[in-house]
Order: structure tokens, then sequence, then C-alpha cells
């Protein structure tokens, strides 16, 4: 097992580039490990597994790195924080980079760290997309690391989550990069109802970001499923638009296969739009289960 470990770390080193240092480094079946994921940030090691018990192969390879490791268990219902397996502990929150921009990290802040791996690639695309004068909606926003993207490629973004504590996390986010946010807008609020509203006032952006969860319950009650739901959401999104802008429309849900999620995508957007689909990044090489298309309406 140890030859399996190694041989993965082998091949991302090439990835693991000046101003890149967040990545995944074992990839479950991709590596020849279903069910162990490992990723680092900023050499802080998080490994995430399907199962409670840990190989003692494993957990010697990962004593042996002297990396700070901590541990997460997959699907499980109280969504707690990792717990620290070996190496110094990492209390406080650090800093990594992603393609020369800066975002705080924190295993103490629950069953997510801050930000997606998987969404590295299309995080670059919308920065390379924006420049000065855009306007770019961030939605479902998390700790904002998109709107940090967009900012940093000349846009003024919104970002809107349902929690306040990370839209404060995303404005320390843009602080790290020299951007003032109090040149953006920040809304604590419901997509869907924020996305009527902007098209009852015809506000309108020149991008959006859709990057909703699989499940989710807004402060009302009323539940959002992605297998169900994406295509009123993009509908509206798209009312939102001034002409020629786009949307980036990605899911992480297994449930949804490649093939369905681009023609929901297509069935809610007007005939003219220009649909390009993208691949996970290359340090993800098991199962695909991130779609990403950037539609041009």
């Amino acid at each position: 097992m140890p030859h399996l470990f190694n041989a993965a770390l082998r091949t991302r080193k090439p990835l693991k580039i000046g101003d890149t240092s967040a990545l995944r480094i074992i990839d479950g079946e991709g590596d020849g490990l279903p069910g162990t994921y490992l990723e680092t940030f900023s050499d802080h090691w998080l490994l995430s597994t399907a199962s409670d018990h840990l190989p003692g192969a494993l957990r010697t390879w990962l004593q042996q790195s002297e990396k700070s490791v901590y541990w997460k268990k997959l699907d499980q219902h109280e969504k707690e924080s990792p717990t620290h397996l070996s190496g110094p502990p990492q209390d406080e929150p650090f800093v990594i980079r992603e393609n020369g921009l800066r975002y705080q990290i924190s295993f103490q802040s629950g069953y997510s760290q801050g930000i997606f791996l998987d969404q590295r690639d299309n995080r670059l695309r919308i920065r390379k997309l924006c420049q000065s004068g855009h306007t770019v909606l961030n939605t479902f926003a998390y700790t904002g690391a998109f709107s940090v993207a967009a900012a940093a490629g000349g846009a003024t973004t919104t970002t809107l989550d349902l929690s306040q504590p990370y839209l404060d996390w995303a404005r320390d986010n843009m602080r790290l990069n020299s951007i003032d946010p109090e040149q953006h807008y920040f809304i604590k609020g419901d997509t869907f109802h924020w996305l009527r509203r902007f098209a009852k006032q015809g506000r309108r952006f020149n991008g959006i970001i859709l990057d909703p969860p699989s499940f989710s319950r807004d402060d009302k009650g009323k539940v959002f499923r992605a297998e169900t739901d994406y295509g009123h959401l993009a509908e509206l999104a798209a009312s939102c638009l001034h002409p020629g802008g786009w949307l980036l429309c990605t899911t992480n849900h297994r449930g949804i296969s490649p093939r369905n999620f681009l023609q929901t995508v297509r069935a809610a957007l007007p005939h003219s739009a220009d649909l390009q689909t993208f691949p996970m990044p290359p340090d993800f090489n098991g199962d695909p289960y991130l779609k990403s298309i950037l539609a041009t309406v």
C-alpha cells in the first residue's frame, strides 16, 4: 500500500507549482485507493475516508510524513470538524495560495475547511473572463472564493449566501488579496429570493456563478434539490444577465449524470445560448463527480 501513496505524490508533484499550494494528492479509486482521499493545504494534510477504520499502513505512512495531518470521516450526520491525527497541530486559521491568490483555511470550522479544491480551474476561468467594469454575482457563495477570483480579474462582485459568518470570511479573503471589500457587495439571503428581486428591479450582471449544494433548506424551510430544481435556478439566473453575459453552472451531485445536467441547463436557457463543458482538475483523477458548464447567453 505505501507504494500507492508514494506514486500518488509523484503524480501530483508537477501540479504543485509556486503559486498554488493546495491540491488533492490521493483521489480514491483514481489512485487505486477506494474511499481514501488526501489533500494538502500549504503542507497541512487533510485525510478524508469513507470508513471509520484507518489501515495501519496508511496511519504509519502519514506519521512518517511529519506533516500536520487531520482526519475527516465522510458522510457523517454530525458534520464535525476534522480531528488531529499526527504531526504538529494546526489550531489557527492559515493561508493557502491558488493560482497566485490567497485564501484562508481552517481545520476547526466544521465539515468544510473554507475552499473546494475541485473548483480551482473554474475559479481561474472566471478570473480570466472578468475585466474592469464587469459585474459578477456569486450565489451560494460560501467563503467567497469565486468572488475573490472575479474581483482579481477586475469585476465588481456581489457575494450572496445565507450565512453571515461565511460572508465575513469572504471579506477576509478579499483583504488577503489587497481587495477592498467596501468596493464590493455582500448580501445575506436566499438565492432564489434575490434572483427574483434582481429580475424585478432590472438589475443585470455580466456573469453569475451557480454552485449550489445538492440539497439545502432556506431560512423559511423551503427545500432545494439539485436533481429537480437546478433548471429553475438557471432560468432565474439567466433573467438577470446582460446580453452576452455568462453563467457558470456546476453541481457535485453524483445522482445527476453529465448528460442529464447538460440537458437540464440547455432546456433552461435560450436556444441561442452557447454551452461549454469542462473536466475536473487533473489532480482529481477518480470519480468525475463535478459537472461544469459555462453558458454564454
